[in-house]
């Protein structure tokens, strides 16, 4: 190896769901080779869910993620109802929009003080982090405790919700059960406002990319459980049925995942970044006064300060759930029946982590004849591999342990799905043929 090249390899992602590794070669100043690998093993779920009854599909895909399992349950009813033309009560698609701000509560406040915060402050866990700073950790605790019992009051549980079904609800609260929540959910509301200025106090990496920002859309609500189209930064919207012409998933050769591109090859971003910079204008105006104060000017393209707008998107959610429980009124059916029906449907929603989108086929006896998801962290892989070619330049400059804090920190601003590890990844960096052990 020549002095003029640099190899960073990453061994091991251990914070994500399932296993993967980085590998970046720089010769002269210049990236030759950047891969991100993921070898997980296959779930299968898309063909578990085949020969299954239509109403069996939302307990299935539930267990896809135990951190957002409501978005799942959310895209397959948003497909299937969409397919026999079911159309759930308003009172009910409320009920839902409710239920998603508890999820979006408690999976963004698990992210922001919990698995990146450390990363800010220096610290190699939550754990630690906690012996200074354990204010912190308690406010992370707390708002993720608010929207779990929101979660397990609409859902019937906090994981893996039961109460989500085909047509509406299994069961659906009284308005004095939602009534009880709001007091938890007021304080959980100025607890979030607070963790806006304090995320936008945080020190950050000069970092921007030129991305193309992919969120859902359609309809005057900030974009979270319904929409018919997908907007695409400096592009026509794209109908959410025809996300298969516009929308390519490939299975890359260094990669038991599949990479998801526009169809011309272009990597792109979903997330939180995505959805405050197209829909901005709709976050509730909480939300929307925090962003003008404390977040990053629009356009947000550097990704180390998703954390803040994560924190805003965490307003909007508590600000939203409030005023859905103000004006609760009780569904007089819980669900709408469903007569089964030979069909093909499409629906999206947007995860906290982005984008997901459902397409399945049913025969005429109600059962899954085909299924295809894809999640929002397969959307993001191409584009974080941008983001890892991206950065090289400025980990070249600086000390390995720096370096390696860098990368763990630009990849944990995507909140890819999360394992409990302790370390993020191990960074063995070689300079002219000289091991730097990690």
């Amino acid at each position: 190896m020549s002095a003029e090249e640099k190899v960073y390899q990453v061994d091991l992602l251990t914070r994500v769901e399932g296993e993967g590794s980085f590998y970046l070669r720089v010769r002269e100043g210049v990236v030759e080779e950047a891969r991100l690998s993921i070898f997980e093993a296959p779930r299968f779920f898309e063909a578990l869910l085949r020969g299954r009854s239509m109403f069996e599909v939302p307990d299935i895909v539930a267990r896809i993620c135990g951190i957002c399992p409501v978005a799942y349950q959310m895209s397959a009813l948003a497909a299937i109802e969409g397919a026999l033309g079911v159309a759930p009560s308003p009172e009910v698609r409320a009920l839902r929009r409710l239920l998603y701000c508890g999820e979006w509560i408690e999976s963004h406040a698990l992210h922001v003080f919990l698995l990146h915060a450390p990363d800010f402050l220096g610290y190699p866990s939550a754990v630690e982090m906690a012996k200074d700073h354990r204010a912190v950790v308690e406010r992370g605790l707390s708002l993720k405790k608010a929207g779990n019992a929101l979660i397990a009051l609409l859902g019937g549980r906090a994981i893996h919700p039961v109460s989500p079904r085909v047509g509406g609800f299994s069961k659906v609260p009284r308005r004095r059960e939602l009534l009880g929540l709001r007091d938890a959910l007021q304080r959980g509301l100025d607890s979030a406002l607070e963790a806006v200025r304090w995320t936008a106090s945080l020190p950050v990496p000069d970092f921007e990319q030129d991305y193309v920002f992919v969120a859902l859309a359609g309809g005057d609500a900030y974009p979270l459980e319904s929409g018919d189209r997908i907007a695409v930064s400096g592009r026509a919207d794209v109908p959410v049925a025809d996300f298969e012409t516009h929308f390519v998933e490939e299975q890359v050769p260094h990669s038991n995942a599949l990479a998801c591109r526009l169809a011309d090859g272009t990597p792109y971003l979903c997330g939180p970044m995505s959805r405050v910079n197209h829909h901005a204008d709709k976050l509730h105006p909480l939300a929307a006064a925090a962003l003008r104060e404390h977040g990053p000017p629009l356009p947000v393209r550097n990704p180390y300060r998703s954390i803040v707008v994560r924190a805003i998107e965490i307003v909007h959610a508590f600000a939203e759930a409030l005023d859905g429980i103000d004006a609760y009124v009780e569904p007089e059916r819980p669900f709408v029946e469903v007569t089964a029906r030979a069909a093909i449907g499409a629906g999206a929603t947007e995860a906290p982590r982005g984008l997901l989108w459902h397409r399945y086929q049913l025969g005429a006896d109600g059962l899954v004849v085909d299924a295809r998801i894809v999640p929002p962290t397969s959307q993001n892989q191409a584009r974080i591999e941008e983001d890892l070619r991206g950065v090289a330049p400025a980990l070249l400059a600086l000390p390995h342990e720096a370096a390696t804090r860098r990368c763990e920190q630009l990849i944990r601003a995507y909140d890819p799905c999360i394992s409990c590890a302790t370390h993020f990844l191990r960074l063995r960096i070689d300079r002219a043929g000289e091991e730097v052990p990690s």
